[in-house]
């Protein structure tokens, strides 16, 4: 009897043990996406973001109940938060998140506010020597020819594709972050909100900006304080901004990414954004004349005197991009300069 008693204790306990115990659940919380940071850019920035693979989907890390920090009191941020959610169906507690770490960059308030107007101001003598002299270095010209060299499948097939000379796909990319090794440093996210609703000078178009910024974000899988890039808001080798970068960056790498950072990219989408502005494959871009009251003559001041360039459509595309006479010809002469080095 006694041996009886004791296996069915032995029985009842263990049962209840096994009652008692917690059954494991399947975790509820979303899984954190752990995102490799874009580096710090520096001479060798092309290699070290060729490394650089967000993976696409939300990103958990932004999320709160209101909004915090340095733009918790900014009835135009609230505003602009509404808008998002309304017209474009964000997490309002994704964007309170993400806003409650934006952080207001003084430099960049200071480089949008211009000195006060002191009157009418005449063009200074030698003023396209000076300018021409930043971007028509040897150092400029070598380097366009290595870049081409090392990217000319990618030129070549950009050219073929879109219809635009390769040599002033190269020489843009030279004028813009120097092949790539200056591409900014700056939080392209902390730039605009800061542009947005720090100054007024050009609030609406950077605004504009942030909004296409963030849908940019989200339809290419970025998480939205890693991009880096100039202090108005520009991005990668051809310092698109962010609704440029939606129209008219293409995946030329065909891996699946609109990344301008990327050289092959950068190439596709610059060579796309002349297309689209009406470049004229093998066409006169300028040729030096004499002056004339003709408004297809520009003068560009040396200090030798002026100089008079009749200027042509293509011409006017590159102004496209920066609508100024001295960038254009500066895209010209360094495009025709590395093309002759580089043949």
């Amino acid at each position: 009897m006694t041996h009886k008693f004791t296996l069915q204790a032995l029985v009842v306990i263990l049962l209840t043990a096994c009652s008692s115990a917690p059954v494991q659940q399947a975790s509820q919380t979303p899984q954190t996406i752990k995102i490799k940071p874009i580096p710090e850019p520096r001479a060798q920035a092309i290699e070290d973001y060729n490394n650089f693979n967000t993976p696409r989907g939300n990103f958990d890390g932004y999320s709160a109940p209101s909004l915090t920090g340095t733009y918790a009191g900014y009835y135009s941020v609230q505003n602009f938060i509404r808008h998002m959610v309304s017209k474009h169906g964000f997490s309002e507690s994704y964007l309170n998140g993400l806003f409650s770490q934006a952080r207001r960059l003084d430099s960049v308030i200071r480089l949008e506010t211009p000195p006060p107007s002191t009157g009418p101001t005449k063009p200074h003598l030698g003023s396209w020597t000076r300018y021409r002299n930043k971007f028509l270095t040897e150092a400029h010209i070598s380097n366009g020819v290595e870049f081409w060299r090392d990217h000319a499948d990618a030129v070549d097939r950009a050219s073929a594709k879109f219809g635009v000379d390769p040599e002033y796909i190269v020489a843009i990319i030279g004028v813009e972050t120097y092949f790539g090794k200056n591409i900014g440093k700056t939080c392209i996210f902390d730039a605009l909100t800061t542009l947005a609703f720090d100054t007024h000078r050009r609030e609406k178009f950077f605004t504009t900006e942030l909004e296409n910024f963030l849908l940019m974000t989200r339809e290419e899988g970025y998480e939205p304080r890693q991009p880096v890039g100039s202090w108005a808001g520009a991005m990668g080798l051809g310092q698109f901004m962010p609704s440029s970068f939606r129209k008219l960056a293409v995946d030329f790498d065909n891996n699946g990414r609109r990344d301008i950072w990327h050289p092959e990219d950068a190439i596709g989408s610059v060579a796309h954004y002349f297309s689209r502005s009406g470049w004229k494959y093998n066409q006169t871009v300028t040729n030096q004349t004499s002056p004339s009251n003709d408004p297809a003559v520009i003068e560009l001041s040396t200090y030798e005197g002026s100089q008079y360039w009749r200027v042509y459509g293509n011409f006017k595309v590159i102004k496209r991009y920066n609508n100024s006479n001295k960038y254009a010809m500066a895209v010209h002469q360094l495009a025709q300069a590395i093309k002759q080095r580089y043949f």
